[in-house]
């Protein structure tokens, strides 16, 4: 399993706790923000593929923001994918 602590630009969440096994996001934690939409966007996204919760999420805007909590999940995990990817095997 992968694990992961994004801080996240632009939004009122100042991290989010991400766990990737298999190229499934497993758990996903926002700290601070708007704590309902946090959850619920966490446990719809929980369960699925990495690949899938970014195709999704990436680009949704807040607002006159150029950003969102459900893009800000989809860049922490496009930069989770890229470390594991480069990341030496074990």
């Amino acid at each position: 399993m992968h694990e992961m602590t994004y801080e996240p630009q632009g939004v009122c969440s100042t991290r989010i706790r991400l766990a990737v096994a298999d190229g499934i996001l497993v758990r996903a934690g926002f700290e601070d923000g708007c704590a309902g939409n946090s959850q619920g966007l966490c446990r719809l996204a929980e369960g699925r593929p990495v690949a899938e919760v970014i195709r999704r999420l990436k680009g949704i805007r807040c607002g006159d923001k150029g950003t969102s909590c459900p893009d800000q999940l989809a860049r922490a995990l496009e930069k989770m994918v890229a470390g594991v990817a480069s990341s030496p095997k074990k």
